[in-house]
């Protein structure tokens, strides 16, 4: 009998310890923390944040928690907000904007990394022999839209014709934007335009470097440039004045300082994030070999008050960009 009892209780107790110990496993894989690093504070990068976020509570609701933090565009807050991300142990980092993610980069090679709002992918790793996966626990969406068509754009509403002179207006330090400058230089060249390109080094020289841009161009073109989206008020401060027309690469920077663009929706490709951050936690991708994936659309929008003030005459197919509400 005392066999028979102690047989029992240690039956017993070798399943009380599995249901612990199974109890235990589901709680790590069911809770998840997710770490958010946006590099600034402007609309684009917002609505990616948004999308992002939406997307994955409506996956995982309360299951899923979200740390998020702004750089204020400091490189090195970024660093130290990936680092202290590393350091608490996040199920995933959420890197919003290329210096954010190189900055999550750098801080971990284990923990897994969703880029978003990152313009190429290979130029922010430093990736040669692309092919569409970073190899690494890298992985997101980006928001380049196509450059040939935003020259285009440069050509259709203010020809080579009567504006010979294209500017390139960008900020030095950001990777993706020298990128864009490479491609859109040679092809505004193709279109007939002599092309000058201006950089500044941040927000302290914008509108000396814009003044410039402005004295020796006809029309300027700004790249998906973080920097520039968050002086876009300023760059408009000269250049509405001296009445030069900007094509921009992205919506928010022409709702300020822009006559039109050729855009995507951050948004949606927040919201792309957000489901392939979903498939890398719940172990149903792997991150080394899950695509970059894209913007499903791009919009031809303008800005109606600039084209006003500028008399510019936009033809057809284009809409209008809608003003922030507050």
């Amino acid at each position: 009998m005392k066999k028979t009892l102690l047989t029992v209780f240690i039956a017993l107790a070798c399943l009380t310890a599995v249901f612990l110990s199974s109890c235990s496993d589901t709680g790590k894989t069911d809770k998840y923390t997710v770490g958010i690093c946006q590099l600034a504070p402007h609309p684009a990068l917002d609505e990616a944040t948004r999308g992002f976020k939406e997307a994955l509570t409506e996956k995982l609701g309360d299951k899923v928690t979200f740390n998020y933090q702004n750089a204020a565009g400091d490189p090195a807050t970024s660093s130290t907000i990936c680092s202290n991300f590393v350091a608490s142990g996040v199920d995933l980092i959420m890197a919003n904007a290329t210096t954010a993610l190189q900055a999550a980069s750098s801080a971990t090679a284990k923990i897994p990394i969703i880029g978003t709002s990152i313009t190429d992918y290979a130029t922010a790793l430093d990736i040669e022999n692309w092919t569409g996966a970073t190899g690494k626990n890298i992985s997101g969406t980006s928001d380049l839209a196509p450059l040939d068509k935003q020259a285009e754009m440069v050509a259709e509403l203010f020809p080579a014709e009567t504006h010979g002179v294209a500017g390139i207006l960008y900020c030095s330090g950001e990777p993706n934007s020298i990128y864009q400058v490479n491609v859109v230089k040679p092809k505004l060249e193709s279109l007939g335009y002599t092309v000058k390109t201006f950089a500044f080094s941040d927000s302290n020289d914008v509108a000396s470097v814009t003044q410039l841009a402005c004295n020796e161009c006809d029309v300027l073109y700004i790249p998906t440039d973080n920097t520039a989206a968050e002086c876009a008020e300023a760059i408009n401060n000269v250049a509405l004045p001296a009445g030069k027309p900007i094509i921009a690469g992205e919506e928010n920077i022409c709702r300020a300082c822009g006559v039109a663009t050729l855009s995507i929706s951050y948004y949606d490709i927040g919201y792309k994030a957000g489901l392939m951050a979903y498939e890398v936690l719940t172990g149903k991708a792997d991150i080394k070999t899950l695509d970059i994936q894209f913007a499903a659309s791009v919009t031809k929008m303008y800005n109606s008050a600039i084209a006003t003030a500028l008399g510019v005459t936009i033809p057809e197919g284009y809409e209008v960009i809608a003003e922030l509400e507050g």
